[in-house]
Protein backbone atom coordinates (compact mmCIF):
# COMPACT_ATOMS: atom_id res chain seq x y z
CA UNK A 1 0.00 0.00 0.00
CA UNK A 2 0.99 3.38 -0.73
CA UNK A 3 1.72 5.58 1.89
CA UNK A 4 1.83 8.52 0.49
CA UNK A 5 -0.15 11.42 2.40
CA UNK A 6 -1.50 12.40 -1.11
CA UNK A 7 -3.09 9.00 -1.77
CA UNK A 8 -4.40 9.41 1.04
CA UNK A 9 -6.13 12.19 0.43
CA UNK A 10 -6.89 11.26 -3.45
CA UNK A 11 -8.73 7.92 -2.01
CA UNK A 12 -10.98 10.43 -0.12
CA UNK A 13 -11.78 12.62 -3.29
CA UNK A 14 -15.39 12.93 -3.76
CA UNK A 15 -17.26 10.63 -6.42
CA UNK A 16 -18.18 13.86 -8.08
CA UNK A 17 -14.70 15.18 -9.08
CA UNK A 18 -16.68 18.15 -10.56
CA UNK A 19 -17.85 19.62 -7.59
CA UNK A 20 -15.99 22.64 -5.81
CA UNK A 21 -12.93 22.26 -4.07
CA UNK A 22 -11.89 25.37 -3.51
CA UNK A 23 -13.76 28.86 -3.95
CA UNK A 24 -11.58 31.97 -3.68
CA UNK A 25 -12.42 35.53 -1.97
CA UNK A 26 -12.92 36.92 -5.63
CA UNK A 27 -15.08 34.44 -7.05
CA UNK A 28 -12.89 31.85 -8.59
CA UNK A 29 -14.11 27.86 -8.54
CA UNK A 30 -11.55 25.27 -8.36
CA UNK A 31 -12.73 22.03 -8.45
CA UNK A 32 -11.54 18.74 -7.39
CA UNK A 33 -10.64 17.65 -11.05
CA UNK A 34 -9.07 21.01 -11.17
CA UNK A 35 -6.60 19.97 -7.84
CA UNK A 36 -5.96 16.79 -9.23
CA UNK A 37 -4.83 17.20 -12.62
CA UNK A 38 -2.54 21.05 -11.50
CA UNK A 39 -1.02 19.22 -9.01
CA UNK A 40 0.21 16.46 -11.68
CA UNK A 41 1.34 19.03 -13.55
CA UNK A 42 3.28 20.82 -11.08
CA UNK A 43 4.32 16.90 -9.81
CA UNK A 44 5.40 16.10 -13.20
CA UNK A 45 7.86 19.44 -13.96
CA UNK A 46 9.40 18.45 -10.41
CA UNK A 47 10.23 15.26 -11.61
CA UNK A 48 11.62 15.77 -14.69
CA UNK A 49 13.97 17.91 -12.75
CA UNK A 50 16.42 15.09 -12.19
CA UNK A 51 16.13 15.94 -8.71
CA UNK A 52 17.80 13.44 -5.92
CA UNK A 53 14.75 11.13 -4.13
CA UNK A 54 14.96 12.91 -0.88
CA UNK A 55 15.12 16.31 -2.47
CA UNK A 56 13.71 19.51 -0.53
CA UNK A 57 11.04 21.80 -2.73
CA UNK A 58 11.56 24.97 -0.60
CA UNK A 59 8.16 28.05 -1.26
CA UNK A 60 8.07 31.20 0.43
CA UNK A 61 4.95 32.39 -1.27
CA UNK A 62 1.77 33.92 -0.72
CA UNK A 63 -1.33 32.00 0.06
CA UNK A 64 -3.38 31.28 -2.95
CA UNK A 65 -4.81 27.68 -4.24
CA UNK A 66 -1.67 27.46 -6.13
CA UNK A 67 0.66 27.29 -2.96
CA UNK A 68 -1.61 24.40 -1.74
CA UNK A 69 -1.13 22.92 -5.08
CA UNK A 70 2.67 23.07 -5.05
CA UNK A 71 2.37 21.49 -1.54
CA UNK A 72 0.37 18.70 -2.78
CA UNK A 73 2.51 18.07 -5.88
CA UNK A 74 5.47 18.01 -4.40
CA UNK A 75 4.06 15.03 -2.03
CA UNK A 76 2.77 13.11 -5.35
CA UNK A 77 6.32 13.98 -6.81
CA UNK A 78 7.74 12.29 -4.03
CA UNK A 79 9.68 15.29 -2.14
CA UNK A 80 9.91 16.86 1.22
CA UNK A 81 8.30 20.12 1.43
CA UNK A 82 9.75 22.96 2.67
CA UNK A 83 7.28 26.09 3.58
CA UNK A 84 8.48 29.22 5.15
CA UNK A 85 6.66 32.19 6.44
CA UNK A 86 6.51 35.11 3.86
CA UNK A 87 7.32 37.67 6.98
CA UNK A 88 11.22 36.36 6.74
CA UNK A 89 13.74 38.68 5.54
CA UNK A 90 16.86 37.74 3.37
CA UNK A 91 19.33 37.02 6.79
CA UNK A 92 16.16 34.34 7.35
CA UNK A 93 15.68 33.17 4.39
CA UNK A 94 19.48 32.74 3.66
CA UNK A 95 19.83 30.70 6.83
CA UNK A 96 17.27 28.31 6.34
CA UNK A 97 18.07 27.58 2.62
CA UNK A 98 21.63 27.34 3.40
CA UNK A 99 20.78 25.04 6.15
CA UNK A 100 18.15 22.61 4.58
CA UNK A 101 19.86 22.81 0.88
CA UNK A 102 16.10 22.61 -1.21
CA UNK A 103 17.02 21.68 -4.68
CA UNK A 104 13.86 23.77 -5.94
CA UNK A 105 12.96 27.09 -4.45
CA UNK A 106 9.74 29.09 -5.13
CA UNK A 107 9.05 32.57 -3.87
CA UNK A 108 7.12 35.59 -4.93
CA UNK A 109 7.81 37.35 -8.08
CA UNK A 110 8.63 41.01 -6.01
CA UNK A 111 11.56 39.14 -4.12
CA UNK A 112 13.11 36.84 -6.95
CA UNK A 113 15.88 39.10 -7.07
CA UNK A 114 16.93 38.53 -3.76
CA UNK A 115 16.03 35.21 -3.25
CA UNK A 116 17.78 33.55 -6.15
CA UNK A 117 21.14 34.95 -5.39
CA UNK A 118 20.67 33.18 -1.85
CA UNK A 119 19.29 29.99 -3.35
CA UNK A 120 21.89 29.54 -6.10
CA UNK A 121 24.49 30.68 -3.64
CA UNK A 122 23.75 27.87 -1.27
CA UNK A 123 23.62 25.23 -4.58
CA UNK A 124 19.87 25.00 -4.83
CA UNK A 125 19.41 23.84 -8.88
CA UNK A 126 15.93 25.76 -9.79
CA UNK A 127 14.39 28.46 -8.68
CA UNK A 128 10.73 29.03 -9.60
CA UNK A 129 8.44 31.98 -8.92
CA UNK A 130 4.63 32.25 -7.97
CA UNK A 131 2.54 35.05 -7.50
CA UNK A 132 -1.04 35.16 -5.58
CA UNK A 133 -2.30 36.03 -8.72
CA UNK A 134 -1.99 32.73 -10.84
CA UNK A 135 1.02 33.93 -12.41
CA UNK A 136 4.93 32.98 -12.13
CA UNK A 137 7.38 30.54 -14.06
CA UNK A 138 6.77 27.48 -12.09
CA UNK A 139 2.96 28.29 -13.22
CA UNK A 140 4.23 28.90 -17.21
CA UNK A 141 6.11 26.17 -16.57
CA UNK A 142 3.88 23.64 -15.50
CA UNK A 143 1.31 24.50 -18.22
CA UNK A 144 3.03 22.53 -20.34
CA UNK A 145 3.09 19.16 -18.54
CA UNK A 146 0.73 16.12 -18.39
CA UNK A 147 -2.26 16.67 -16.35
CA UNK A 148 -1.87 13.06 -15.39
CA UNK A 149 1.09 11.48 -12.92
CA UNK A 150 1.08 8.52 -10.97
CA UNK A 151 1.79 9.24 -7.25
CA UNK A 152 5.35 8.00 -6.24
CA UNK A 153 5.19 5.50 -3.60
CA UNK A 154 6.37 6.08 -0.70
CA UNK A 155 7.03 4.73 2.77
CA UNK A 156 5.12 5.68 6.21
CA UNK A 157 8.73 6.89 8.25
CA UNK A 158 9.67 8.79 4.49
CA UNK A 159 9.57 12.45 5.13
CA UNK A 160 7.01 14.26 4.20
CA UNK A 161 7.90 18.08 5.17
CA UNK A 162 10.04 20.28 7.34
CA UNK A 163 9.31 22.62 9.13
CA UNK A 164 11.65 25.29 10.92
CA UNK A 165 10.40 26.04 14.28
CA UNK A 166 9.89 30.20 15.46
CA UNK A 167 13.51 30.21 16.94
CA UNK A 168 13.05 32.47 19.52
CA UNK A 169 16.03 31.41 20.76
CA UNK A 170 19.11 30.58 19.26
CA UNK A 171 18.85 29.24 15.34
CA UNK A 172 15.55 27.43 13.98
CA UNK A 173 15.62 23.85 13.66
CA UNK A 174 14.16 21.69 11.27
CA UNK A 175 11.11 19.47 12.34
CA UNK A 176 11.15 16.26 10.01
CA UNK A 177 7.76 15.04 9.68
CA UNK A 178 6.88 12.08 7.80
CA UNK A 179 4.36 10.87 5.72
CA UNK A 180 3.00 8.56 8.88
CA UNK A 181 2.96 11.51 11.09
CA UNK A 182 1.11 13.56 9.21
CA UNK A 183 -1.69 10.58 7.97
CA UNK A 184 -1.82 9.44 11.64
CA UNK A 185 -3.40 13.03 12.84
CA UNK A 186 -5.31 13.41 10.28
CA UNK A 187 -7.01 10.33 10.96
CA UNK A 188 -7.10 11.07 14.16
CA UNK A 189 -8.23 14.49 13.94
CA UNK A 190 -11.50 13.32 11.25
CA UNK A 191 -13.20 11.54 13.56
CA UNK A 192 -12.47 13.75 16.66
CA UNK A 193 -13.68 16.32 15.16
CA UNK A 194 -16.64 14.96 13.47
CA UNK A 195 -16.19 15.99 10.35
CA UNK A 196 -19.20 15.46 8.46
CA UNK A 197 -20.52 15.24 4.55
CA UNK A 198 -21.47 18.37 3.62
CA UNK A 199 -18.82 20.62 6.11
CA UNK A 200 -17.47 23.72 4.62
CA UNK A 201 -14.44 25.28 5.91
CA UNK A 202 -13.55 28.76 6.30
CA UNK A 203 -10.03 28.90 5.73
CA UNK A 204 -8.67 32.37 6.79
CA UNK A 205 -4.86 30.70 8.17
CA UNK A 206 -1.63 31.20 6.18
CA UNK A 207 -0.14 28.01 4.50
CA UNK A 208 3.52 27.91 6.11
CA UNK A 209 2.52 26.64 9.46
CA UNK A 210 1.28 23.91 11.09
CA UNK A 211 -2.22 25.02 11.67
CA UNK A 212 -3.24 26.13 8.26
CA UNK A 213 -0.97 24.09 6.04
CA UNK A 214 -1.43 20.81 8.47
CA UNK A 215 -4.76 21.15 10.95
CA UNK A 216 -7.14 22.68 8.33
CA UNK A 217 -6.45 21.66 5.17
CA UNK A 218 -5.65 18.45 5.64
CA UNK A 219 -9.29 18.57 7.31
CA UNK A 220 -10.53 19.36 4.37
CA UNK A 221 -8.94 17.21 2.02
CA UNK A 222 -9.60 14.04 4.26
CA UNK A 223 -13.56 14.74 4.50
CA UNK A 224 -13.55 15.73 0.53
CA UNK A 225 -14.96 19.00 1.78
CA UNK A 226 -14.98 22.73 0.36
CA UNK A 227 -12.70 25.26 1.21
CA UNK A 228 -13.78 28.91 1.27
CA UNK A 229 -10.09 30.28 0.79
CA UNK A 230 -9.52 33.36 1.95
CA UNK A 231 -5.71 35.21 1.29
CA UNK A 232 -5.71 36.94 5.21
CA UNK A 233 -7.73 37.14 8.14
CA UNK A 234 -9.69 40.36 7.43
CA UNK A 235 -13.10 40.46 10.07
CA UNK A 236 -15.29 41.83 6.87
CA UNK A 237 -14.42 39.14 4.73
CA UNK A 238 -14.52 36.64 7.86
CA UNK A 239 -18.17 38.36 8.45
CA UNK A 240 -19.66 37.90 4.86
CA UNK A 241 -18.31 34.09 4.30
CA UNK A 242 -19.63 32.69 7.50
CA UNK A 243 -22.90 32.04 6.93
CA UNK A 244 -21.50 29.88 3.95
CA UNK A 245 -19.29 27.56 5.92
CA UNK A 246 -19.73 25.04 9.07
CA UNK A 247 -15.63 25.22 10.31
CA UNK A 248 -13.90 27.44 10.78
CA UNK A 249 -10.12 27.52 12.37
CA UNK A 250 -8.08 30.46 14.12
CA UNK A 251 -5.76 32.06 16.77
CA UNK A 252 -6.89 33.93 19.45
CA UNK A 253 -6.69 36.80 17.79
CA UNK A 254 -9.36 36.24 15.21
CA UNK A 255 -11.75 35.59 17.50
CA UNK A 256 -11.03 38.80 19.42
CA UNK A 257 -11.35 40.82 16.62
CA UNK A 258 -14.70 38.79 15.45
CA UNK A 259 -15.84 39.58 18.75
CA UNK A 260 -15.03 43.66 18.24
CA UNK A 261 -17.74 43.51 15.11
CA UNK A 262 -21.04 44.77 16.25
CA UNK A 263 -22.23 42.38 13.52
CA UNK A 264 -21.02 39.28 14.55
CA UNK A 265 -23.82 37.19 16.28
CA UNK A 266 -25.84 34.10 16.57
CA UNK A 267 -27.74 34.99 13.54
CA UNK A 268 -24.34 35.36 11.75
CA UNK A 269 -23.19 31.81 12.81
CA UNK A 270 -26.46 29.74 12.86
CA UNK A 271 -24.96 27.75 9.84
CA UNK A 272 -21.89 26.70 11.62
CA UNK A 273 -20.84 23.56 13.24
CA UNK A 274 -17.49 24.08 14.79
CA UNK A 275 -15.14 27.03 15.91
CA UNK A 276 -11.44 25.84 16.09
CA UNK A 277 -8.66 27.74 18.05
CA UNK A 278 -5.20 27.39 18.30
CA UNK A 279 -1.02 28.36 18.33
CA UNK A 280 -1.40 29.97 21.20
CA UNK A 281 -3.37 30.36 24.60
CA UNK A 282 -7.22 31.59 24.42
CA UNK A 283 -7.92 34.03 27.23
CA UNK A 284 -11.20 32.86 29.26
CA UNK A 285 -12.70 36.05 29.22
CA UNK A 286 -12.55 35.71 25.04
CA UNK A 287 -14.20 31.89 25.56
CA UNK A 288 -16.82 33.02 27.81
CA UNK A 289 -17.79 36.20 25.69
CA UNK A 290 -17.40 33.92 22.56
CA UNK A 291 -19.78 31.73 24.16
CA UNK A 292 -22.20 33.93 25.12
CA UNK A 293 -22.46 35.95 21.68
CA UNK A 294 -22.86 33.27 19.57
CA UNK A 295 -24.08 30.11 21.36
CA UNK A 296 -20.76 28.03 20.04
CA UNK A 297 -18.16 26.94 22.61
CA UNK A 298 -14.83 27.27 20.87
CA UNK A 299 -13.28 24.00 21.03
CA UNK A 300 -9.27 25.08 22.39
CA UNK A 301 -6.36 22.61 21.17
CA UNK A 302 -2.94 21.85 21.37
CA UNK A 303 -0.10 20.88 19.31
CA UNK A 304 3.37 22.11 18.03
CA UNK A 305 5.88 21.65 14.94
CA UNK A 306 7.32 18.76 15.98
CA UNK A 307 4.27 17.11 16.88
CA UNK A 308 1.20 18.36 14.99
CA UNK A 309 -1.95 17.76 16.94
CA UNK A 310 -1.36 16.12 20.88
CA UNK A 311 -4.26 17.35 22.92
CA UNK A 312 -7.76 18.50 22.05
CA UNK A 313 -11.38 19.60 23.97
CA UNK A 314 -13.87 17.11 23.27
CA UNK A 315 -16.28 17.25 20.02
CA UNK A 316 -18.95 15.75 22.39
CA UNK A 317 -18.34 16.80 25.55
CA UNK A 318 -17.28 19.43 27.70
CA UNK A 319 -15.04 21.91 26.11
CA UNK A 320 -13.56 24.03 29.29
CA UNK A 321 -12.14 27.22 28.94
CA UNK A 322 -8.15 27.54 30.30
CA UNK A 323 -7.69 24.16 29.06
CA UNK A 324 -6.46 22.46 25.56
CA UNK A 325 -8.47 18.65 26.56
CA UNK A 326 -7.67 15.27 26.68
CA UNK A 327 -5.06 13.47 25.23
CA UNK A 328 -5.76 12.50 21.22
CA UNK A 329 -6.63 8.83 20.71
CA UNK A 330 -3.01 6.68 20.03
CA UNK A 331 -1.34 10.22 21.90
CA UNK A 332 0.84 9.56 25.33
CA UNK A 333 0.63 12.67 27.26
CA UNK A 334 2.89 12.40 30.58
CA UNK A 335 3.34 15.80 33.10
CA UNK A 336 6.85 14.67 34.54
CA UNK A 337 8.92 16.67 37.99
CA UNK A 338 12.83 17.80 37.15
CA UNK A 339 13.18 13.94 38.32
CA UNK A 340 11.42 12.47 35.79
CA UNK A 341 8.34 11.28 37.93
CA UNK A 342 5.28 11.45 37.32
CA UNK A 343 3.46 14.42 39.04
CA UNK A 344 0.16 14.25 40.58
CA UNK A 345 -3.14 15.90 39.58
CA UNK A 346 -2.88 19.84 39.33
CA UNK A 347 0.87 19.59 40.02
CA UNK A 348 2.74 21.65 37.23
CA UNK A 349 5.49 20.00 35.78
CA UNK A 350 6.89 19.18 31.88
CA UNK A 351 4.93 17.85 29.59
CA UNK A 352 6.24 15.03 27.34
CA UNK A 353 4.63 13.06 23.82
CA UNK A 354 4.71 9.73 22.86
CA UNK A 355 3.22 8.42 19.44
CA UNK A 356 3.05 8.21 15.66
CA UNK A 357 2.32 12.17 15.58
CA UNK A 358 5.49 12.77 17.00
CA UNK A 359 8.13 14.12 14.32
CA UNK A 360 11.27 12.27 12.92
CA UNK A 361 14.00 14.46 14.62
CA UNK A 362 15.61 17.63 14.10
CA UNK A 363 17.07 18.08 10.31
CA UNK A 364 20.85 17.53 10.33
CA UNK A 365 21.14 17.89 14.66
CA UNK A 366 21.43 13.98 15.78
CA UNK A 367 22.50 15.28 18.82
CA UNK A 368 19.93 17.74 19.54
CA UNK A 369 17.46 15.61 18.32
CA UNK A 370 18.92 12.81 20.67
CA UNK A 371 19.14 15.37 23.93
CA UNK A 372 14.83 16.16 23.12
CA UNK A 373 13.79 12.34 23.52
CA UNK A 374 13.70 10.65 26.62
CA UNK A 375 15.59 6.97 26.98
CA UNK A 376 11.73 5.61 26.46
CA UNK A 377 10.71 7.69 23.27
CA UNK A 378 8.96 10.53 25.08
CA UNK A 379 9.47 13.63 23.37
CA UNK A 380 10.13 16.80 25.81
CA UNK A 381 8.20 19.09 24.55
CA UNK A 382 9.34 22.22 26.32
CA UNK A 383 6.06 23.20 27.48
CA UNK A 384 4.99 23.53 30.73
CA UNK A 385 1.46 22.23 32.27
CA UNK A 386 -0.49 20.21 34.36
CA UNK A 387 -3.59 17.88 34.24
CA UNK A 388 -6.96 18.52 36.55
CA UNK A 389 -9.06 15.60 38.23
CA UNK A 390 -10.60 15.28 34.66
CA UNK A 391 -7.98 14.59 33.19
CA UNK A 392 -7.83 17.72 31.25
CA UNK A 393 -4.29 19.86 30.72
CA UNK A 394 -3.03 23.23 30.79
CA UNK A 395 -0.52 25.08 29.38
CA UNK A 396 1.19 26.70 31.90
CA UNK A 397 3.69 28.50 29.60
CA UNK A 398 7.49 27.26 28.36
CA UNK A 399 10.15 26.13 30.49
CA UNK A 400 12.52 28.53 29.04
CA UNK A 401 9.93 31.34 30.14
CA UNK A 402 10.12 29.74 33.46
CA UNK A 403 11.48 32.37 36.08
CA UNK A 404 13.36 31.27 38.83
CA UNK A 405 13.10 33.90 42.00
CA UNK A 406 15.16 33.83 45.05
CA UNK A 407 15.33 30.00 44.33
CA UNK A 408 11.81 29.74 43.93
CA UNK A 409 10.05 28.96 40.50
CA UNK A 410 7.87 31.08 38.85
CA UNK A 411 5.09 30.23 36.26
CA UNK A 412 4.10 32.82 34.09
CA UNK A 413 0.74 31.94 32.83
CA UNK A 414 -0.23 31.60 36.65
CA UNK A 415 0.23 35.29 37.47
CA UNK A 416 -0.93 36.35 34.10
CA UNK A 417 -3.92 34.44 35.13
CA UNK A 418 -4.53 36.81 38.49
CA UNK A 419 -3.46 39.88 36.34
CA UNK A 420 -5.79 39.39 33.26
CA UNK A 421 -9.28 38.91 35.96
CA UNK A 422 -8.46 42.92 37.06
CA UNK A 423 -11.45 44.58 35.30
CA UNK A 424 -9.18 46.85 33.69
CA UNK A 425 -6.82 44.92 32.11
CA UNK A 426 -7.22 43.66 28.49
CA UNK A 427 -4.18 41.31 28.66
CA UNK A 428 -0.64 40.64 30.13
CA UNK A 429 2.34 38.99 30.02
CA UNK A 430 4.69 37.81 32.57
CA UNK A 431 8.45 37.60 32.13
CA UNK A 432 11.54 37.25 34.10
CA UNK A 433 14.65 39.90 33.82
CA UNK A 434 18.29 39.68 35.75
CA UNK A 435 18.24 41.59 39.06
CA UNK A 436 21.20 41.09 41.48
CA UNK A 437 19.38 40.17 44.95
CA UNK A 438 17.04 37.57 43.29
CA UNK A 439 18.87 36.18 40.26
CA UNK A 440 15.53 36.70 38.36
CA UNK A 441 12.73 39.45 39.21
CA UNK A 442 9.54 39.04 37.96
CA UNK A 443 8.02 41.83 35.72
CA UNK A 444 4.49 42.12 34.62
CA UNK A 445 3.78 43.75 30.72
CA UNK A 446 -0.07 45.27 30.94
CA UNK A 447 -2.17 46.40 28.05
CA UNK A 448 -5.15 48.23 29.73
CA UNK A 449 -8.45 49.26 28.72
CA UNK A 450 -8.60 52.96 27.24
CA UNK A 451 -9.62 55.46 29.61
CA UNK A 452 -8.38 53.63 32.99
CA UNK A 453 -6.18 55.20 35.68
CA UNK A 454 -4.71 51.69 36.83
CA UNK A 455 -1.31 52.02 37.73
CA UNK A 456 1.18 49.57 39.03
CA UNK A 457 0.80 50.09 42.77
CA UNK A 458 -2.72 48.89 41.88
CA UNK A 459 -1.80 46.31 39.91
CA UNK A 460 0.99 44.83 42.50
CA UNK A 461 -1.71 45.55 45.70
CA UNK A 462 -4.07 43.55 43.82
CA UNK A 463 -1.81 40.27 43.40
CA UNK A 464 -0.32 41.25 47.06
CA UNK A 465 -4.01 40.14 48.05
CA UNK A 466 -4.05 36.55 45.83
CA UNK A 467 -0.86 35.25 45.62
CA UNK A 468 2.43 34.19 47.47
CA UNK A 469 4.77 37.12 48.15
CA UNK A 470 7.96 35.90 45.98
CA UNK A 471 5.30 36.02 42.30
CA UNK A 472 4.26 38.97 42.69
CA UNK A 473 5.88 41.25 40.07
CA UNK A 474 8.81 43.92 41.17
CA UNK A 475 8.00 45.96 38.21
CA UNK A 476 4.54 46.41 36.24
CA UNK A 477 4.99 48.59 32.43
CA UNK A 478 2.17 49.43 30.59
CA UNK A 479 2.18 49.47 26.86
CA UNK A 480 -0.32 49.44 23.91
CA UNK A 481 -0.02 45.90 22.71
CA UNK A 482 1.75 42.91 23.49
CA UNK A 483 4.47 41.73 20.69
CA UNK A 484 3.19 38.43 18.45
CA UNK A 485 4.37 36.60 15.63
CA UNK A 486 2.39 35.51 12.92
CA UNK A 487 0.53 33.35 14.31
CA UNK A 488 -0.67 35.28 17.52
CA UNK A 489 1.53 34.17 19.79
CA UNK A 490 3.32 36.66 22.39
CA UNK A 491 6.68 37.02 21.86
CA UNK A 492 8.64 37.24 25.48
CA UNK A 493 11.50 37.29 23.50
CA UNK A 494 11.46 40.96 22.32
CA UNK A 495 9.07 42.04 25.69
CA UNK A 496 12.76 40.76 27.66
CA UNK A 497 15.09 42.56 24.83
CA UNK A 498 12.55 45.80 25.38
CA UNK A 499 12.68 46.07 29.01
CA UNK A 500 16.40 44.50 29.78
CA UNK A 501 17.87 47.03 32.35
CA UNK A 502 15.10 46.71 34.35
CA UNK A 503 14.54 47.08 37.68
Amino acid sequence: MNANLYALFQAHFPSDMTACCIETHDGLYYSWNDIDRASAKMANLLAGLGLPEDARIAAQVEKSPEALILYLATLRAGYVYLPLNTAYRAAEVAYFIENAEPSVVICSPQNFGWVSQIAFSSHAKHVFTLGDDRTGSLLTRAALQSNSFETIERNPDDLAAILYTSGTTGRSKGAMLTHDNLASNALVLHEYWRWQPGDVLLHALPLFHVHGLFVASHGALLNGSKMIFLPRFGTAEVLRSLPRATVFMGVPTYYVRLLAAPAFDRALCANMRLFISGSAPLLTDTFNSFAERTGHTILERYGMSETTMLVSNPYDGDRIGGTVGLPLPGVSIRVVNGDSMACAMDEIGDIQVKGSNVFKGYWRMPEKTAEEFTPDGYFKTGDVGRFDARGYLSIVGRSKDLIISGGYNVYPKEIESFVDEMDEVVESAVIGLPHPEFGEAVIAVVVTKTDTALDEHDVIAYLKSRIANFKVPKRVFFVHDLPRNTMGKVQKNVLRDQFKGHP
